[in-house]
């Protein structure tokens, strides 16, 4: 067993989404369904799956982010998480997100209207064998007021479907829209050090203000998105890794997780040596040195 195998996802500290309190290192498990995990791409081996998740958990890892459109042509996300972690340790937070939508030969639909949120947020309940979900993120599509549907959401928090609720894919007018309607535990919107969005970085801010956790996804695909882990690293990436012997993609991570103590990671793999990695990466420590070269470019420090 190697060392990073012994560090665990509580070396990343704790936020709470809610009420429910998470380590800073959690998982995405859109990878868990194979190469490419929007259906066209060669599906997981499943045994595998259902072991990356359990050997999640074992490393202390208690926030999994899914969707129910998290699927390939033989494989679904949250058929993988029920089966191999049902019945759920009383720790662990799920969260999935609504408002994309895709048929059963994988092929996207338009967003999804308001009226169709309870049934996408009762399939998410069927697929994870649970009577309620921890968070809900509604995930933006292209409408200008997120309003209506975040209200639909939040009638199916008030009758118990939902614990909290999210936001993804927004901008700063969306989170004041959404807050005027009910709590927000977390946003969600892509974020990673070689990606520079004034817009991003002030929601980052916003989030820190009101005690939101923010969720970046992509932090470690980078420009690769969906594909997975990206190859292109920076100068700046590659030494800083060099100096820690560690990997770009847990250099990444470490950054992610030093733009604030609400910003959580959810690093998704479907590779067990991979997930060792991504967890030990919570317990990297970057000198402000390396942040400042990390950071290069981005504007001025927060």
């Amino acid at each position: 067993m190697t060392v990073e195998q012994l560090i665990t996802a509580d070396a990343s500290g704790t936020w709470k989404l809610g009420d429910l309190p998470v380590h800073r290192i959690g998982f995405g498990a859109m990878r868990l369904t194979g190469s490419a995990a929007f259906h066209h791409g060669t599906p997981s081996e499943r045994e595998r799956s259902l072991a990356v998740l359990r050997r999640a958990v074992e490393l202390g890892v208690n926030h999994i982010d899914t969707a129910a459109f998290y699927f390939s042509s033989l494989r679904s996300a949250n058929e993988l998480i029920n089966t191999a972690l049902s019945p759920y340790p009383d720790d662990l937070v799920i969260a999935t997100k609504v408002g994309p939508f895709r048929d059963y030969h994988g092929e996207w639909g338009t967003a999804a209207r308001p009226d169709q949120l309870r049934g996408h947020v009762e399939e998410n309940l069927r697929q994870l064998g649970r009577d309620h979900l921890d968070v809900v993120y509604l995930r933006r599509m292209s409408q200008d007021s997120i309003a209506e549907h975040f209200g639909a959401l939040a009638e199916l928090r008030e009758a118990g479907l939902i614990r909290h609720l999210g936001i993804s894919a927004v901008q700063p007018r969306h989170l004041a829209e959404a807050l005027d309607i009910a709590p927000v535990v977390s946003v969600q919107n892509r974020y990673a050090v070689d990606r520079i969005d004034p817009v991003d970085d002030e929601m980052l801010r916003l989030c820190g203000v009101h005690g939101i956790a923010f969720v970046p996804f992509y932090a470690v695909a980078g420009a690769a998105g969906e594909q997975g882990a990206t190859t292109a690293h920076d100068d700046a990436v590659l030494s800083v890794a060099r100096a820690h012997g560690v990997s770009p993609a847990q250099v990444r991570i470490a950054w992610t997780l030093h733009q604030g103590p609400h910003v959580l990671a959810i690093p998704g793999t479907g590779n067990p040596g991979h997930l060792a990695e991504n967890v030990a990466a919570g317990a990297l420590r970057l000198t402000d040195a390396e942040l400042a070269l990390l950071g290069a470019g981005r504007g001025p420090a927060r």
